[in-house]
């Protein structure tokens, strides 16, 4: 598998091999699916056009995004570029159903304002991935996925791997998906799904980060060995790394940062403008130093959010920062 930044390769386990080309920088498409806030028609496709005119060729998205709102979204933008040119995944294990009326969605909506009227519902079976993966094909009008992840698994282990995942592994081998995988908050459970499950890549959020490194110990370096990519999400911690000051109601894992961890990041942030570097380009640029990242997928909801991270991504860091970070990380993680 090549290093990021001169594109990566994903090996597939189909009985044809094949590779897909993905750039250093994924676009996450759970922002323009409301995520926290009404995204509108016009910010949604301007933040994409942004991205793909940077360069940007992988885009992220899922089912729960907007209750399939950002697919839809996704998918009419995407329609119009020559299918061969982009990497798209989505998610399975959650099946979307028309809410029973206004009132009755019991909160589901609450994280994404301007969602479409739909409720989700956890399911791994192996019929409910076949379900998912059609419904989500239909919302974004594309012929082909190229990779889907089983999307928080946590609580569905059994399910996980005695359905869901031989589900996955027979669409891969039809052709319907070229890579699978699965997408997490936390690395314990992915590592034991690379270790078993002959995952194509997995999707790591915020446990890769400047703050948490906790995936580097065993499984960062086991999917190294196994040829299985990882795109590493959640790199600002929800909000914590994202501003070159974190603000005293910054949020780290979507709460209320904890003291310590506030000041700790507010370290690196002076750290960082010692050596004329903003936060958010550290933490953008720190995952993808190690051999294992094949990208880092960045959510995004407008076109100046997208400049700005690739102004990030792309900025010059002095060599030197790098142990001076590992310092103010505590080594914690």
């Amino acid at each position: 598998m090549a290093r990021p930044g001169l594109g990566v390769t994903i090996k597939t386990s189909t009985l044809e091999r094949s590779a897909l080309a993905v750039t250093e920088i994924g676009f996450g498409g759970a922002p323009i699916g409301g995520l926290f806030s009404a995204v509108s028609e016009e910010a949604a496709f301007g933040a994409l056009e942004a991205a793909w005119n940077g360069g940007v060729r992988y885009f992220d998205t899922a089912p729960l995004y907007g209750y399939g709102l950002s697919e839809q979204r996704m998918g009419a933008f995407l329609r119009a570029k020559p299918r061969d040119t982009f990497v798209i995944s989505t998610k399975v294990g959650r099946l979307l159903e028309p809410t029973r009326g206004v009132g009755e969605t019991g909160g589901s909506l609450a994280a994404f304002v301007g969602a479409l009227p739909n409720d989700a519902f956890f399911d791994f079976s192996a019929d409910a991935v076949k379900r998912s993966l059609e419904a989500s094909l239909i919302r974004l009008g594309l012929d082909r996925i190229d990779i889907a992840y089983l999307h928080d698994p946590d609580d569905f282990l059994d399910a996980a791997v005695n359905e869901a995942f031989p589900a996955l592994r027979g669409l891969r081998e039809q052709g319907v998906v070229r890579a699978i995988g699965a997408g997490m908050n936390q690395w314990q459970m992915l590592e034991r799904f690379v270790r078993t499950c002959d995952l194509d890549a997995i999707l790591l959020a915020g446990r890769y980060t400047l703050l948490d490194r906790s995936a580097a110990h065993t499984l960062l370096p086991l999917c190294l060995e196994r040829g299985v990519a990882v795109f590493a999400a959640g790199v600002f911690n929800s909000g914590i790394l994202a501003q070159a000051e974190p603000a005293a109601d910054a949020t780290y894992n979507y709460v209320a940062a904890p003291a310590p961890v506030l000041e700790r990041a507010r370290a690196m942030a002076r750290t960082c403008a010692r050596f004329g570097v903003r936060l958010p380009a550290a933490a953008i640029q720190f995952p993808r130093r190690h051999p294992a990242i094949a990208a880092v997928i960045l959510g995004m909801r407008t076109a100046a959010e997208v400049a700005a991270n690739l102004t990030d991504q792309s900025a010059l860091i002095p060599p030197e920062l790098w142990p001076e970070l590992e310092t103010d990380s505590g080594r914690e993680g």
